[in-house]
C-alpha cells in the first residue's frame, strides 16, 4: 500500500513516518514537505532518520512538494499524477500553536488545510482510509476532573482553552461531514510530551513547557490535579498499530488513562535531583501569575502575597538579565497552566483491547530520564511560538 504523510517532519509526524517505513505492507510513503526543491526535501527527511540512527529508504520515501496552509492547496495534489495511487492518508500536518497572535494562521492551517486535503482524497480511486490526528482536549475546558470517553466529543457546544484545540475539533466534524465512516480512523493523542526512550528527543514540543517551570521554580498550578501525559513513541506505535489491526471502532484516545496519568507535582519531583542547585519546587495558586506579571514589570503593590516568597524574587533577579523578560514566559505558560489544573483523563481501554498494548510508562517516570536534556531548550524561543 501507498501512504500520503503530512506533518513528517514534524515531532509526531517523523515519528510515524520512521515506524510506517518499517512496515513491509507499505509500499511507498509519500511525504509533504515544506522545501524549495525536491533535494532540499529529502535533505530533511533523511535528517528525521539520522537522528537516530535508522535506515533511509530514497526508493521508499518519496519527497511531495507543498505547504497544507497554501490555499486551493488541492489543486496541487490533483496536478501531481505521482500521488494518485494512494491508499492511505495519515494526516499529522497542524499548527499547534496556543497563542492567539497566530489564531488565524492556526485556523488556516488546521481547519482549510483539512478542508484541503478532504477534497484531494474524494478524487483517489483507491482510498482505504483517512486517518486523522486530532487531540483528546478538544472535550473542552468546561470536563474536570474525571475520566473522558472517545463518545463524548466532538461536541460544538464547548468552549476551548486555546484555538488550536477548536480547530481540532472542527476537522473531526469536516471529515464525517465528507467521508464515510468505514474510511476514517480517527486518533486522539492526550498531551505527547517527550520520549520515553533514553535518547535527544526529534523535537521539544511541550517540553520547552517543562524547562520553563524549572527555571520558575515557584510555579502557579494546582501541581495535584491530574494530568494526560504520554510519550511520542507510544503514541507513534499505537498509531501505527491501528491502522495495520482489526479495528472495532473508528475514534480512539492515545492516552496515558487511569492507571498511568501523572500530575505536575509529580513530573516536577521527579526531575528536581537532575538541578539540586536550583530553589525547590513550590505550587501555589494559579492566580498568582499575575503577581509574578506585575512584578516583573515593577509594579507589584508592597501588600501583595508574592512578597512571601522572597527566595524566589531574589532567584529571578539572578537568572534573568531583565526580569520584564519573564513576562514572556508567563504570557506563553499561561494556556499550558489551564490545561494542567482540568484534571482530564482520558479513557484508553479501546486502545488498550484492539491493539493488546500494555498501558504506557507515566510521564514522572521516563521524563526523569530526559531531565538531561532540559538544559538543551530555548525557553524564549518555545514562548515565541509556543
Amino acid at each position: 500500500m501507498n501512504i500520503f504523510l503530512t506533518g513528517s517532519t514534524g515531532f509526531l509526524g517523523g515519528e510515524l513516518l520512521v515506524d510506517l517505513s518499517k512496515r513491509k505492507e507499505v509500499n511507498k510513503i509519500y511525504c509533504l514537505v515544506r522545501a524549495l526543491s525536491e533535494e532540499h526535501a529529502t535533505i530533511r527527511l533523511k535528517h528525521v532518520f539520522d537522528l537516530h540512527g535508522d535506515v533511509f529508504d530514497p526508493e521508499k520515501i518519496i519527497p511531495v512538494l507543498g505547504n497544507i496552509g497554501e490555499h486551493d492547496f488541492s489543486h496541487v495534489l490533483l496536478s501531481n499524477k505521482i500521488i494518485r495511487d494512494t491508499n492511505i492518508i495519515v494526516h499529522s500536518a497542524a499548527n499547534t500553536s496556543f497563542s492567539k497572535i497566530y489564531d488565524k494562521i492556526v485556523e488556516q492551517v488546521n481547519i482549510s488545510g483539512i478542508n484541503e486535503l478532504i477534497k484531494w482524497s474524494l478524487t483517489l480511486p483507491n482510498l482505504e482510509t483517512f486517518v486523522y490526528i486530532g487531540t483528546a482536549t478538544i472535550c473542552g475546558k468546561e470536563v474536570t476532573n474525571r475520566i473522558v470517553k472517545e463518545d463524548e466529543s466532538p461536541n460544538p457546544k464547548v468552549h476551548h482553552v486555546v484555538k488550536y484545540t477548536y480547530t481540532k475539533m472542527m476537522g473531526e466534524i469536516l471529515l464525517a461531514q465528507h467521508l464515510p465512516k468505514e474510511k476514517t480512523l480517527i486518533v486522539r493523542p492526550s498531551i505527547i510530551m517527550g520520549d520515553s526512550r533514553d535518547w535527544l528527543p526529534r523535537s521539544y514540543v511541550i517540553l520547552w513547557a517543562i524547562e520553563t517551570a524549572n527555571m520558575l521554580r515557584l510555579v502557579p498550578v494546582n501541581g495535584d490535579s491530574a494530568l494526560d501525559v504520554v510519550p511520542v513513541d507510544f503514541a507513534s506505535n499505537s498509531i501505527v498499530s491501528l491502522l495495520f489491526t482489526k479495528r472495532k471502532h473508528s475514534v480512539y484516545h492515545i492516552s496515558a488513562g487511569q492507571a498511568s496519568y501523572t500530575t505536575s507535582k509529580r513530573v516536577m519531583d521527579a526531575i528536581e535531583p537532575s538541578f539540586p542547585h536550583l530553589p525547590p519546587f513550590k505550587f501555589v495558586p494559579k492566580p498568582l501569575i499575575n503577581q509574578m506579571k506585575l512584578w516583573a514589570k515593577n509594579k507589584l503593590p508592597q501588600e501583595a502575597e508574592l512578597y512571601q516568597y522572597p527566595t524566589y524574587l531574589d532567584y529571578w533577579k539572578g537568572i534573568f538579565d531583565d526580569v520584564n523578560q519573564m513576562r514572556i514566559l508567563l504570557a506563553a505558560l499561561e494556556p499550558y497552566l489551564e490545561f494542567a489544573e482540568l484534571g482530564q483523563i482520558f479513557d484508553n481501554s479501546r486502545l488498550l483491547s484492539d491493539t493488546g498494548f500494555q498501558t504506557p510508562e507515566p510521564a514522572h517516570i521516563y521524563l526523569a530520564r530526559s531531565a538531561k536534556y532540559l538544559k538543551n531548550i530555548d525557553v524564549f524561543a518555545g514562548a515565541v511560538d509556543p
